[in-house]
């Protein structure tokens, strides 16, 4: 079992040494929280404010230089928030500063997040000049009303507006996030949606059924009874429509909620589901090194005052023992179309899956949600449906 200690110090020399190869920073500000939306986020800010968020990001960078667990990123991802909401050169600021600290030059996929309500020619053009390598866009639907019942303040036309000013700035790796079973929404609204999408031409999607996270104004409008949510049946004929379509369209499903053309996957989250070390900065990121995992304080003040007394922000710190370890390596590696390898599990976590996971996987084969081979496992078309459910069994 993982030891937990919520209230631990976590300093850089308690941890093992390792090579970290993904850096996440999570930059909270955003014009406005969305219903649907459980991220850290807040939506008052000042310029003073975004001004010394940059300087505290590199102040908690500097925590890790020379430390134990060595980053050399091989990927880099700016989430949110909104992280184009920073300003121009708070954003040049931020990449140049982080450019100082650490050895970028393994980096081979530097993504940031933006709003296509709000990004600029210039702001395109000053990431694609400081080193960044793809952008992905919020864009949710291409319907207005759907936009309002998420509360999106963006139009629909904005999206092609933004993808136009990321290729005019030189990008071609380009992302759209795209939300399904929205209240009200039906098939055959989604699939106008995924058309427009895949007119884009952009080359990945990211395509979420949606979530009533606790907390968040759209579980309490649900809650009150102010909509109904779309019917479990037409959200997984949504979700078959959605891999049936775009596998024909030249997607790769390649993990449950992401789609990709040939050689476009997100690096930097197949390095989360195939249990990599990843460094995250700014409050609330999460970090996790060597079973070895925390996330950062998810408050703006508490995070400040920490980094400020030249500690990390860290809570909810746990240590992962190998079996546990092992037991959420499995997990995420099914939510993969390439599955859980036999040789890749036992090189990188000492243990024979076929062997440690022997019940759950004679189960899972014989209830049809698994599909079982030589060498590896993977979910079922059937499997798909109750992802979910088919992970806590390996858990």
């Amino acid at each position: 079992m993982p030891l937990c200690e919520p209230t631990l110090l976590l300093t850089p020399e308690a941890l093992p040494r390792a090579r970290v190869e993904g850096l996440y920073v999570h930059i909270p500000f955003c014009f406005h929280k969305c219903h649907y939306c459980d991220f850290y986020s807040i939506s008052r800010q000042t310029p003073q404010r975004m001004t010394e968020f940059v300087d505290r990001v590199l102040r908690e960078a500097r925590l890790w230089d020379n430390s134990a667990p060595r980053l050399v990123p091989r990927t880099i991802f700016f989430g949110g928030g909104t992280p184009s909401l920073l300003p121009l050169e708070q954003m040049n600021r931020l990449i140049v500063g982080l450019r100082e600290i650490f050895d970028l030059s393994d980096v081979d996929e530097w993504t940031v997040e933006c709003n296509p309500a709000t990004v600029t020619l210039d702001y395109c053009a000053m990431l694609k000049a400081s080193g960044v390598t793809r952008l992905s866009f919020g864009a949710q639907s291409f319907v207005p009303g759907e936009l309002k019942t998420l509360e999106r303040h963006h139009d629909p036309d904005d999206v092609p507006r933004s993808l136009a000013l990321a290729r005019a700035a030189g990008f071609t790796r380009l992302n759209l996030d795209l939300i399904f079973a929205i209240p009200g929404q039906s098939l055959e609204a989604w699939a106008g949606n995924l058309d427009r999408a895949v007119r884009l031409d952009t080359p990945h999607l990211s395509c979420y059924g949606l979530t009533y996270e606790p907390n968040t104004a759209l579980a309490v409008r649900k809650r009150l009874g102010q909509f109904r949510a779309v019917e479990e049946s037409i959200e997984l004929e949504m979700l078959r429509y959605t891999r049936q379509t775009l596998g024909e369209c030249g997607y790769r499903a390649y993990e449950i909620s992401n789609f990709a053309k040939q050689s476009e996957a997100c690096r930097h989250n197949l390095l989360y589901w195939q249990g990599g070390n990843y460094l995250g900065l700014g409050p609330s990121a999460a970090s996790h090194v060597q079973g070895w995992r925390w996330r950062n304080r998810p408050h703006l003040g508490e995070w400040e005052q920490a980094v400020d007394a030249s500690n990390l922000p860290a809570t909810e710190v746990e240590h992962l023992d190998p079996e546990h370890r092992a037991r959420e390596l499995a997990m995420l590696l099914l939510r993969l179309d390439t599955g859980l390898n036999f040789a890749d599990f036992a090189a990188r976590s000492g243990f024979d899956a076929q062997a440690f996971f022997a019940d759950p996987i004679a189960r899972l084969t014989r209830l049809g949600l698994l599909d079982s081979f030589s060498d590896h496992i993977r979910l079922s078309d059937k499997g798909l449906a109750v992802a979910d459910a088919v992970a806590g069994e390996f858990l």
